[in-house]
């Protein structure tokens, strides 16, 4: 057991000492002029988030960021067919139960009781329900992500605004220090 420690006590020493012996370089700045000019249209936001309401996913393509969309209709996708499947089966319980009412047991589910299909259902129906209001939110957040992103393409970035987390080592413990620095040039 001891080795063991060791061991693991070695390689993260290794991987700290080749994390902290690379030479740390400089940012060379460019000039202004190199910077990329965005300009600033107040409706792309509007436009994104319309798109997206029409279309889960066209607000996304819209702005440029194509690998999103993948994501909007795995989440909508998935939710839509956890709905659709908890309603199945919430009918199959239902219809079981009603046919026990009847006097025309179903012998799929002649191992349950009364008790536990009303049980199943409510199970389902809470499941189904569920399932329904995640949709909706996944619609909703499809639109809102649009919004966003699309307002905060136009966000200016630019040399005079920094903010840059830094590692340094303690020179005393050799523990990693994280810090933050943040530089605004007037």
């Amino acid at each position: 057991m001891n080795k063991i420690i060791s061991i693991g006590l070695l390689l993260f020493l290794i991987g700290n000492a080749s994390v902290f012996a690379q030479a740390k370089t400089e940012a060379v700045l460019k000039p202004n002029d190199t910077l990329k000019s965005v300009d600033i249209d107040p409706l792309t936001p509007a436009k994104a988030a319309f798109y997206s309401a029409i279309l889960p996913g066209l607000g996304q393509a819209y702005n440029k960021r194509y690998w999103k969309i993948p994501i909007v209709y795995g989440a909508m996708g998935t939710s839509l067919y956890l709905y659709v499947d908890n309603k199945k089966k919430y009918n199959e319980y239902r219809d079981a139960y009603k046919s026990r009412l009847a006097g025309n047991p179903d012998p799929d589910y002649d191992y349950l009781s009364d008790k536990q299909l009303i049980s199943a259902q409510e199970f389902y129906q809470r499941n189904a329900s569920l399932s329904g209001l995640f949709v909706i939110g996944f619609y909703v957040l499809n639109i809102i992500d649009a919004n966003v992103d699309a307002a905060l393409i136009q966000f200016n970035v630019n040399q005079n605004l920094s903010f840059q987390p830094e590692i340094t080592p303690d020179p005393v413990t050799l523990k990693s220090n994280l810090g933050l620095t943040l530089n605004y040039r007037f």
